[in-house]
């Protein structure tokens, strides 16, 4: 059995996906911080947890080679 391409480059992409979703976020932060504390809180909760969203189907190609 020969190792598959897919799983590294899952994994690149992946660390990919979190530095740019990082930069965006952190490119945000000058003007999320004029906002009320409960807009901030719902901003970085939602955030923190949306980048997740793009890792199931790329997972799945990773195992798979299928979208």
């Amino acid at each position: 059995m020969t190792p598959s391409w897919r799983k590294p480059a899952g994994a690149l992409l992946i660390i990919a996906l979190i530095a740019i979703w990082a930069v965006l976020i952190g490119a945000l932060a000058d003007s999320v911080i004029t906002w009320p504390i409960a807009a901030q809180t719902l901003f970085y909760l939602v955030a923190g947890l949306v980048w997740i969203v793009p890792l199931g189907p790329l997972l799945k190609w990773m195992e798979t080679g299928r979208w």
